[in-house]
């Protein structure tokens, strides 16, 4: 299949923005990958204290015998129900290992946070910049540089960027990304949201919304929505970065371990399928496979945060990608899947329907995906629109086999490119008077995707809830809530708004959000221009705004503007970030080790990077 036109161009103008940086990356690169092996090119006392903590055969591989030594970086802690199930990797990584004559070991692990628990909290303040935090870490544990391959363990919202970004950094070497699957379905998020809904009327108690939490999140595995997360797993299989098929199975799926065996046969050359030496990271994540990444995105109508993540992952491969480049494939990538947020099934629903292998095969067959691209198998980006399934043998407890994904099995969660859910991605940027931000628009009502409505402007979510507890928001209103940027506050994401704002559109009101903070895909429904650039914490035109001020969001034209004659607008103050705020938002829990973090992050279109 020929790649769509709008595809190519995409890429072409990405490529050529690119060219320096990427040039130098990859020159960096070589330099590196033809040195000697680890223990080779080491000093003794060195390569000593490497090995002196694992067993004496695998010294003896490492040193002697010279075999191909793995590194594994781990997120793993039981703080995350997706995270959980990484304890006992590291030991059936080593055991498939020995079993190719090669070694494993953890190399280090990286902090992860779970924004379930820290959403609404002061340490919601902490998750962007841990993305970074989890690629330092990952540079760390990888920097004692006595490995010939490496294994990263992550699923969840920061952790798998984090991870990306940092290898990339390590992209002389062959990296395979190991996860670890959603948790089985329970209560449905669209009954979940429901909850929610009463609870913020006061029709619903602590005990009743704590009861339908614990149901909704009951058991090891990611969070069932399609959130940050599983857009993350989604993007991974969309670049070639997994086994394939391994992104949603479940933590107790008697396949799981077997993939995991699989990840560890693949990045040692030995496929189940083919042998294959697996490219170095840093080759096999060029221009091509970011657009690809993109394109599955917009396919299933995954997490705005990656706009953010993925502008960051990118420019750690020496490439630069922006917003434009978004929204203009998103005028040509359709709307393939319905998972909540976007519609009401979950992701085991979605697993069910077809999964990304579905997805990526309808992509490839339309031109939407480039086909030429270096993956982790031998087959390439089309092995990755097939599904896994266990293969014993009496010789191997743990074959697999793999099969090309069937047509769609339920048209309200997965449909072919020829008859998607919508002819367009869903997501748009907007540009005006007020900057620029992003909107996903595809779960909000075909009613309003234009919204104008005066203006009640909020120093923080915490002032929005307490007007609506109030009843102070029950009219047609653009609700802006400012200072809430990388450099205000670390840009939490705002999910405790979702609730309020659902109620009042509900209620027959013309309501939308307008802000520099984040809301994932959690907005729903609910217009929401988010990522708001310049933010107003750097002297961005939300500081300007005034209560009653006339606001038109568009999201069919794609423009966000204040209306407000331009010669008033040019003479209006900008408003300061109140000190008392901003000095609450330095300190506590931890918030006073970040403020560099603070100080040195760049716009949410450029990544929100601190590390440039």
């Amino acid at each position: 299949m020929t790649t769509h036109p709008t595809v190519r161009d995409v890429t072409d103008r990405i490529r050529e923005r690119s060219r320096t940086l990427r040039s130098a990356y990859l020159q960096r690169l070589s330099e590196i990958r033809h040195r000697e092996r680890g223990s080779d090119r080491m000093g003794c006392a060195n390569v000593a204290h490497a090995v002196a903590g694992i067993p004496a055969n695998d010294k003896l591989k490492v040193v002697t015998e010279r075999a191909p030594n793995i590194g594994v970086v781990t997120a793993y802690n039981d703080m995350l129900s997706a995270h959980a199930p990484f304890q006992g990797y590291p030991d059936i990584v080593k055991h498939e290992a020995r079993r190719y004559a090669a070694t494993a070991q953890v190399a280090g692990g990286v902090p992860a946070m779970c924004d379930g628990v820290t959403q609404g909290t002061p340490g919601m303040e902490l998750s962007l910049f841990s993305r970074d935090v989890i690629a330092m870490g990952t540079a760390v544990a990888l920097t004692h540089d006595m490995f010939d391959a490496a294994l990263l363990l992550g699923v969840c919202d920061k952790i798998v960027p984090g991870l990306l970004i940092g290898a990339l950094h390590f992209g002389h070497l062959p990296m395979v990304f190991v996860p670890a699957g959603p948790m089985p379905s329970g209560l449905s998020n669209s009954a979940k949201a429901k909850v929610r809904e009463q609870a913020a009327q006061g029709l619903v108690g602590r005990q009743g919304l704590l009861d339908a939490e614990m149901q909704a999140y009951h058991a090891q595995g990611t969070c069932t929505f399609y959130g940050t997360a599983n857009s993350n797993q989604m993007l991974l299989e969309a670049m070639g970065l997994h086994v394939p098929g391994t992104a949603f199975i479940q933590p107790g799926d008697s396949m799981r371990e077997a993939l995991t065996r699989e990840a560890v046969r693949t990045v040692l050359g030995r496929a189940s399928d083919k042998a294959y030496a697996v490219p170095p990271i840093g080759e096999m994540v060029d221009e091509r496979v970011i657009v690809n990444a993109m394109a599955a995105l917009l396919a299933t109508g995954g997490s705005t945060n990656h706009l953010i993540h993925w502008v960051a992952v990118a420019r750690a491969a020496g490439i630069l990608i922006d917003w434009n480049d978004f929204s203009e494939l998103s005028e040509v990538v359709p709307l393939l899947t319905r998972v909540y947020p976007n519609g009401t099934a979950d992701v085991n629903e979605f697993q069910a329907a077809g999964g990304p292998g579905f997805v990526i095969g309808e992509l490839l067959d339309s031109g939407l995906m480039h086909a030429d691209v270096q993956t982790v198998r031998a087959g390439g980006i089309r092995e990755f629109a097939n599904i896994p399934t266990l293969a014993a043998t009496p010789s191997d407890e743990h074959a697999l086999a793999w099969h090309v994904a069937a047509p769609t099995k339920n048209d309200a969660v997965a449909r072919p490119a020829a008859s998607p859910f919508s002819a367009t991605g869903g997501l748009k940027v907007l540009v005006g008077n007020l900057g620029r931000s992003v909107i996903k628009v595809s779960s909000v009502p075909d009613d309003r995707h234009v919204i104008e409505a005066p203006a009640r402007v909020f120093d923080s979510q915490g002032e929005l809830q307490d007007a609506f507890k109030a009843g102070e928001l029950q009219r047609d209103v653009v609700c802006v809530v400012r200072w809430q940027g990388p450099q205000a506050n670390g840009m939490p994401e705002l999910h405790k708004l979702t609730p309020p704002l659902s109620v009042l559109q509900g209620k027959g009101f013309r309501v939308a959000l307008v802000t520099d903070g984040r809301m994932s895909g959690a907005s729903g429904k609910v217009p929401a221009a988010i990522h708001v650039s310049p933010e107003a914490a750097a002297g961005g035109p939300l500081a300007k705004v005034r209560d009653g001020d006339l606001i038109r969001l568009d999201s069919i034209a794609g423009t966000l503007a204040v209306l407000v004659p331009d010669d008033e607008w040019a003479q209006r103050e900008v408003a300061k970030q109140p000190e008392e705020q901003r000095t609450a938002n330095g300190h506590g829990l931890g918030r006073e080790l970040f403020a560099g973090m603070r100080r040195n992050a760049l716009t949410a279109e450029e990544g929100a990077c601190t590390w440039l």
